[in-house]
This record gives structure tokens, C-alpha cells and sequence, in this order.
């Protein structure tokens, strides 16, 4: 984690930082009662409906990814005892379905340092209210921070309620993105390459969320609320894409 001393100067705190912290001060000013609850909240919006260019190009990959996934398989199958051709014929099928399998990784990267960034904003930023990190048009609420949010403190640490809500969250978002296991045949021998993809899978999908409820739990609700909101909105978008997959399946049939 960067040094708050590092942080104020240079490229990240110009880039990603003091643009999220005045959006937040600007939201909590406008909000009723200005609740840093709804203001975070209205803020995760904004941060995934800028990125959701990326995000849906990564989303609708994946899904075509999983609908592959058999085609896949079975290229694998034919190929097997030549590498440089299996992989040739899995990139022209790729490209064939339109699919980018480095989307998600792209989305990854450009979200770590927004990730950083919210996360000086809700503990360095927001309690001492920075002015000299404002912009001119951007004032300072006159009133004392609201940061109740359904009766909880969003600066206290250590709230399983919210912990409990962001590691759920995230249990689901993985389990919609992940593809499917693909059975092996009974008399198909299991390989390294299966069992350790399989294996990483699993880990995907129990592991995670429950480090998320522990990073959520060690923080504050704010970032907690943050993550939930933030794995809703993909939960979401997961279900948009895959509705319009089937009605585009349906109709070509």
C-alpha cells in the first residue's frame, strides 16, 4: 500500500485520487441529510458505469468463453500430443467468436489503483476533510458528517454485518462468472492441467469471498459497504448479459 505522504503527489493522487475524493465530498453535499452511506453508494455507481465499457466487454467474453468451453475441450482432445497446433486452433476459434481472453485481466489492472485510491479517500481523505484536496467548485459540508448508515457506524471496524454482506456478494458474482466444470469422461484419465484448473476454481469460488469478508471485516463498513455495492452492480450485469444471450440463442433458432 502506498505511503499517504507518497500518495498526495504525482500522477496517482491527480489521476485517481483528489477526482474520487471531490466526487464524494460534491455527492455528500448534495444527498439529503448528507449520508456518507448513500453517498459511497451513489459513488460505486459512478465508478462502475465509467468502467462499464471495459466491463461488459469483459463480461460478454467470458460468456462466449463459457459457451466455447466444449469446443474447447474437444480441440484440446484432438490436439493433444501437438501444443503449438492446439493453441493455434484455440486462437482462431477465439477470434472466430469474437473473444478476448485478456478482458478480464485489462479490467483488473485498471481497477487496482481506483481500489487504492477509494481507499485513502474513505480513510485518510474523508475523516479530516482535506480542503487543500478540493476543487474550487467543490465545498466542504457545513454540517458533521452523517456516517450512520442502517443504524451502523461506516467508520467503525470490525461491523460482521457488512463483512458478512460483501463476502455473499462477492460468492455470488464469482459463481455467475465462472464458467462451468467440464466432467471428464469416465474413461478419460484426469490431467494436472484439469485437476489444478478445477482445483483453482474451487479456491475461486470459496476462498475469495471469504478473504473479502475478512479485509472487510479488518477495515471499515465503508469499504464493505463499497464491495457490495460494487459486486450487486456486476451480479447485475452478469444477469443482463446472460438474458440477452439466451434471446440472441433463441432467436437464431
Amino acid at each position: 500500500m502506498l505511503p499517504y505522504y507518497i500518495m498526495q503527489s504525482g500522477l496517482f493522487f491527480t489521476i485517481f485520487y483528489q477526482p474520487l475524493y471531490n466526487a464524494l465530498v460534491f455527492i455528500i453535499n448534495v444527498v439529503p441529510g448528507e449520508s456518507v452511506g448513500v453517498a459511497i453508494i451513489l459513488l460505486t455507481l459512478l465508478v462502475r458505469s465509467a468502467l462499464l465499457p471495459l466491463s461488459h466487454k469483459s463480461i460478454v467474453s467470458q460468456s462466449k468463453l463459457r459457451s466455447v468451453a466444449p469446443h474447447i475441450e474437444k480441440l484440446k482432445e484432438e490436439h493433444k500430443d501437438n501444443k503449438q497446433e492446439q493453441a493455434r486452433k484455440i486462437m482462431e476459434l477465439y477470434r472466430a467468436h469474437g473473444i478476448n481472453p485478456f478482458s478480464g485481466l485489462v479490467l483488473v489492472l485498471i481497477q487496482l489503483p481506483i481500489i487504492f485510491a477509494l481507499y485513502f479517500v474513505f480513510f485518510k481523505g474523508l475523516p479530516n476533510l482535506r480542503i487543500e484536496s478540493l476543487y474550487s467548485f467543490v465545498h466542504a459540508p457545513v454540517e458533521a458528517l452523517n456516517m450512520m448508515f442502517l443504524s451502523f457506524s461506516l467508520a467503525a471496524k470490525k461491523n460482521i454485518i457488512f463483512a458478512l454482506i460483501a463476502g455473499a456478494t462477492q460468492f455470488f458474482q464469482i459463481k455467475l462468472s465462472l464458467p462451468t466444470a467440464v466432467k471428464n469422461d469416465t474413461d478419460t484419465k484426469p490431467s494436472f492441467k484439469n485437476e489444478f484448473t478445477k482445483s483453482l476454481n474451487t479456491q475461486m469460488r470459496y476462498v475469495l469471498p471469504v478473504i473479502v469478508f475478512g479485509v472487510s471485516y479488518s477495515l471499515s463498513a465503508a469499504v464493505a459497504l463499497y464491495w457490495a455495492t460494487s459486486n450487486l452492480f456486476s451480479i447485475a450485469h452478469e444477469l443482463y448479459v446472460k438474458r440477452k444471450a439466451v434471446h440472441i440463442t433463441e432467436a437464431s433458432n
